[in-house]
């Protein structure tokens, strides 16, 4: 039984280190010959307690190089700032180099042999070369654009050039004083790791890729160039003149229950005319139809009686021998003599 609590009193000075915590970036890139930035944060029982960076990924052979309770750092290029408000302690370390590169620690000093620190590693690499602040770039035509290519500590007077792809006879170059300026173009460098290119004027045609080459190393550059909006717009917003306000129609009158109702009443009479009309035209075609009917059979007969006739008038000489038919109009009978 004795052992378990001997156990759990053994761990105890170690149990801040897992509920407690710093925290940075797990790795870090920066350009050979500039300057970077750390940020470590720790919580916020930590705020009164000595913090430190050093070199190593160790504790027991890590390198120190600035304590908050150094007024100076170890290492010139390294600096602290402690911001308790805030629980963030800033590591900026300048001009670096590639040997500069390795593993890092962050740490809060909790103190006494049986209390661990509560640290944070970060890997920092140091690499040599350029790099584009914005590899693709857009402007209205007629105005500039500006590219920011960054290089390395080496290539401080290495030969800067301005390219576009595909074309090698259209590079510009810096001159001694690492400038170069057109109508169109201007170089600057300011051989403290910054080349910078402005494209002025902006026309259609120079659309495309460029190149932005320091020595050996080159970095593509995309640029698009917009048309420039038209005027159309300043017309539309212009004030009506004293003719086109002469024509303007009053807004509609809004749409009432009355104006409904009477539109209602419309509707119905004239539904009602159209009844009437439609049966009117019904009646006067049943009627003519009738009087047509009433006609076909006497004229049928009449036709009968004009070919019996015919038949006789071929048989019988004697014209005293025909006999005459009459026809009573009243009751279509028709009489023999």
């Amino acid at each position: 039984m004795l052992w378990p609590f001997l156990l759990a009193l053994s761990l105890l000075p170690w149990i801040p280190a897992f509920l407690c915590r710093v925290t940075t970036d797990a790795e870090l890139a920066v350009m050979e010959g500039r300057s970077l930035t750390i940020p470590c944060h720790y919580d916020p029982q930590y705020a009164g307690y000595v913090k430190y960076w050093c070199r190593g990924k160790m504790r027991e052979f890590c390198t120190s190089l600035a304590r908050t309770d150094l007024a100076t750092p170890a290492v010139k290029k390294v600096s602290l700032f402690d911001d308790p408000v805030q629980q963030l302690l800033t590591v900026t370390m300048g001009d670096l180099k590639e040997a500069d590169s390795g593993w890092y620690m962050c740490g809060v000093e909790v103190g006494g042999g049986w209390t661990p620190d509560v640290v944070a590693y970060t890997y920092i690499k140091v690499v040599h070369g350029m790099s584009v602040v914005n590899s693709r770039l857009s402007g209205e035509e007629g105005s500039s654009v500006t590219v920011e290519c960054h290089y390395s500590e080496r290539y401080r007077d290495s030969e800067k050039k301005w390219c576009r792809s595909g074309d090698w006879r259209t590079c510009l170059l810096t001159g001694a004083d690492g400038s170069y300026e057109d109508p169109s173009v201007a170089l600057s460098d300011d051989r403290s790791w910054t080349f910078t290119i402005t494209l002025k004027e902006l026309r259609m045609r120079d659309s495309g890729w460029y190149w932005c080459s320091v020595g050996a190393q080159q970095m593509l550059v995309q640029v698009l160039v917009t048309p420039r909006p038209t005027t159309t717009a300043a017309t539309e917003t212009s004030p009506p003149t004293p003719s086109q306000s002469a024509v303007l129609l009053p807004p509609p009158e809004p749409i009432t229950e009355q104006s409904r109702s009477s539109h209602r009443h419309i509707l119905e009479a004239l539904l009602v005319c159209a009844s009437i009309v439609v049966l009117v035209g019904l009646a006067l075609l049943a009627r003519k139809l009738w009087r047509r009917h009433r006609r076909d059979p006497v004229q049928g007969q009449l036709n009968w009686i004009k070919a019996r006739h015919n038949e006789f008038s071929g048989e019988v000489s004697d014209p005293q021998s025909t006999g005459v038919a009459f026809l009573n109009a009243d009751t279509q009978d028709v009489h023999m003599y």
